[in-house]
């Protein structure tokens, strides 16, 4: 039987849009593959990172290594460097032995505390020189009255519970607790002044455990 002309044209016709199609799906997959997951971190992230600890676009969740990291961050948060600008009451702690603040400072509304009792009065742009003065930083001061923070007195699970929670962190997502971990008053964690431990790691230690934790999932340990 001869084919008529007319049903070659609409077959080749067919098929194009069939390939067209197949290609389409094709990438769209691809794309999907690549940019879907549990985790996505943007690539501005990414570049801002890559000084020290490389953050993947993609991380695939692990429960165990996430909690093994934490284990390490956990370490770090409970020293005095940090615990201490994060107290359960509203005056901050001092020294090594993590002791109320000599002068009973309060927190304030905005934690850089109250009247005259400022905490830029004593804690200066830098570190005062001498054994045990005051340490400094142009960004002194607490966590703020509607978001304390409390590091005090937290277990693993619950500080990690806090840390993510956005009610509790500031507004802070995973994207910006990332970023956090080089905030000027979390490195000045490293340069406390004489007479003054650091923490138990170097602060590059400290903030690939950090991203680790966060990647991988950012799971709290078991209460």
């Amino acid at each position: 039987m001869k084919q008529h002309p007319e049903y070659g044209t609409r077959t080749s016709a067919l098929m194009k849009i069939i390939t067209t199609l197949s290609v389409f799906i094709f990438l769209v997959t691809a794309v999907t593959t690549v940019y879907s997951g549990d985790y996505v971190i943007s690539k501005s992230t990414e570049t801002r990172l890559t000084d020290s600890v490389p953050v993947p676009l993609k991380a695939e969740r692990d429960s165990v290594a996430s909690v093994q990291a934490f284990s390490k961050v956990y370490k770090v948060l409970m020293s005095p460097r940090c615990m201490n600008c994060h107290p359960a009451g509203d005056v901050p702690l001092q020294g090594d032995d993590s002791h109320l603040h000599t002068m009973l400072p309060q927190r304030g509304v905005d934690g850089k505390g109250v009247y005259s009792m400022k905490c830029g009065n004593c804690h200066q742009p830098e570190n005062t020189p001498g054994l045990n003065t005051p340490p400094g930083n142009p960004e002194w001061h607490l966590p703020p009255a509607r978001m304390k923070m409390i590091f005090q007195g937290r277990t693993p699970h619950q500080l990690a519970k806090q840390l993510v929670n956005r009610k509790q962190n500031g507004d802070k997502s995973l994207e910006k607790l990332l970023e956090h971990a080089d905030d000027t008053l979390v490195l000045a964690g490293w340069h406390p002044g004489e007479g003054r431990t650091l923490p138990p790691m170097s602060h590059a230690e400290f903030k690939k455990a950090w991203t680790t934790w966060i990647v991988k999932g950012a799971y709290a340990p078991n209460p």
